[in-house]
This record gives structure tokens, C-alpha cells and sequence, in this order.
């Protein structure tokens, strides 16, 4: 997977430390030293997570049609790797929309 959790993750906590001392007293937020916007990134992954399912069907095509260098182990490998993929992928969307509802709803 081209996402590179490890890293997303070292971020999120880095933020939450930064969050956790805010709360303590008024620090600035450190701004993201990568060199890539939120929007290419968030590109990236869903291009990732389409293939993966691209991938996936391929691999279910090939193994019915006979494939014999593909188990049935392999396309049940894909096939829940694109799913656990997608799912994660509704569920960030699914707290985009709760953040932008709350964020809507504050009063100017």
C-alpha cells in the first residue's frame, strides 16, 4: 500500500502531543513540513485504494478464467485488502462530513 501509515501515524501523534500541550498553554501549531498539500495526499490515497480494487477484480477474472498461477488464498487476500481499503475510506469521509456539519452549524 502506497499510503505510508507509518508515517500518517508518527504525524497524528506528533499532533496530538501538540494538542495535549495547547490545552496547557498557547503554543502555534507547527505547519506540515511535507511537500505535499493536503489535497494531493488525499488524491494519492484514493488512487490507492481504486486500485486495490482494480487489482483485486483482476485477480478474481484471472482465477476464475484458470489462472493457475493464482490461489484461491491470493484473491481472498486482495479482495479484503481492497475492502478493509474502501471501508477506511468511507469511515474518513463519514468524520469529514461530521467536521464540516459541526463546523456549519457554529454560530458567526
Amino acid at each position: 500500500m502506497d499510503i505510508k501509515a507509518q508515517s500518517l501515524f508518527s504525524e497524528m501523534q506528533s499532533l496530538a502531543k501538540q494538542a495535549n500541550v495547547g490545552l496547557e498553554q498557547a503554543q502555534p501549531l507547527v505547519t506540515n513540513p511535507s511537500s505535499q498539500n493536503f489535497g494531493d495526499m488525499l488524491k494519492n490515497a484514493l488512487d490507492t485504494v481504486n486500485d486495490l480494487g482494480y487489482a483485486s477484480k483482476d485477480k478474481q477474472v484471472a482465477f476464475e478464467m484458470g489462472d493457475k498461477s493464482l490461489s484461491l488464498v491470493d484473491v481472498m487476500v486482495a479482495k479484503e485488502k481492497a475492502g478493509i481499503a474502501f471501508e477506511a475510506t468511507v469511515q474518513v469521509r463519514n468524520k469529514v462530513l461530521e467536521a464540516y456539519k459541526t463546523i456549519m452549524n457554529m454560530p458567526v
